[in-house]
């Protein structure tokens, strides 16, 4: 796979959609998402994961073109993966104090369906006829790059010819905080790609941001913790690597994603010092599209979390690539 270079059966990355809050926010106490403005009425029952994910996907589906392509594929061939770990961990604390008071009744109708993750990735098919494939992802810490892994292997299997994949987080209730194994740092947003045939691409006269890989395998923590971690840990990522066609890996930029787990500890002897990672599947996901939008040559983005697994993903961005307002390299979106 040379970079740059698109061949027929390729698959490209065409759109990122974010949604997002400010790094440095102006007033830090005024919200920073206003589901009204964003997405019109209603929407006010869904939890603030859903309407950040709807968002992002309004937002990459914006650009030039970007829609018409949409709708010139069949419904039956539009596929969508969403990855989320605390998407809807206030709908489950909502529904644990109103059940342990007594007082179930106030529960919203509208917003208790959504005590099931799934339901995020099902609400944006309905919204956009994504009937081919959907799938919700919840692996801790990699669920947004597995997402995109499992999404990229329908379009290659013939099972969509488009693809929305994306992640969504918001901040886990404060009862939940000593139960999550972090930095501490709150993940609050989410990011939208559109997937498409680069042949497709090209015949409409489109423009492609680049190509994503994405590879996972797993490495027993109680392995990673013993004498032999770091060598198994290169094992690990030398079959991950081959599998992208990544060989030697350290001709590439390299973001490391680590728990602070064994397995991430022994991942970072064979690579480099890790990124803390912050409590949900965002922040891969949004390393993927800083690479695409903003960042040149090849990258790989790397998770590794205390339950095994390694996902590894292959970012390779076109060298002319359209301005895609939403994102930009430091990862700020303004709303």
């Amino acid at each position: 796979m040379t970079s740059g270079s698109l061949a027929p059966t390729d698959f490209v990355v065409t759109a990122v959609g974010s949604a997002l809050p400010p790094d440095h926010p102006a007033d830090a106490a005024s919200p920073w998402f206003d589901h009204r403005a964003e997405l019109g009425r209603g929407y006010r029952h869904l939890p603030p994961s859903c309407q950040y994910l709807l968002a992002a996907v309004e937002r990459a589906l914006a650009p030039d073109g970007i829609r018409d392509a949409l709708l010139a594929v069949p419904e039956e061939e539009r596929a969508v993966a969403v990855g989320t770990n605390h998407g809807v961990s206030g709908v489950h604390a909502e529904v644990d104090r109103a059940t342990v008071s007594g007082e179930a009744h106030l529960i919203s109708p509208a917003g208790v369906p959504y005590f099931s993750p799934n339901l995020l990735a099902s609400r944006v098919a309905m919204e956009h006829g994504l009937k081919g494939f959907s799938l919700a992802v919840h692996s801790p810490r990699s669920a947004g790059l597995e997402a995109l892994q499992e999404g990229l292997r329908a379009l290659r299997s013939g099972r969509a010819r488009w693809l929305l994949a994306g992640v969504t987080e918001a901040p886990v209730p404060e009862a939940d905080k000593a139960a999550v194994h972090s930095s501490g740092r709150t993940e609050d947003g989410a990011l939208a790609l559109v997937v498409e045939d680069a042949a497709a691409v090209r015949a409409r006269g489109g423009r492609a941001l680049g190509r994503v890989r994405v590879r996972s395998v797993f490495l027993s923590p109680h392995t990673a913790g013993s004498a032999s971690g770091t060598e198994r840990a290169r094992a690990a990522l030398a079959a991950a690597f081959a599998g992208l066609g990544v060989v030697p890996p350290t001709d590439r930029r390299t973001r490391l994603i680590g728990d602070g787990s064994a397995v991430a500890r022994a991942v970072a002897e064979v690579l480099t010092d890790p990124v803390p990672a912050g409590t949900g599947s965002l922040l891969a996901v949004r390393e993927v599209a800083d690479a695409l939008v903003g960042a040149a040559g090849e990258h790989l983005v790397v998770t590794a979390t205390g339950a095994g697994a390694i996902t590894v993903a292959r970012v390779v961005p076109e060298p002319a690539r359209p301005a895609f307002p939403h994102l930009n390299p430091a990862g700020r979106n303004p709303i």
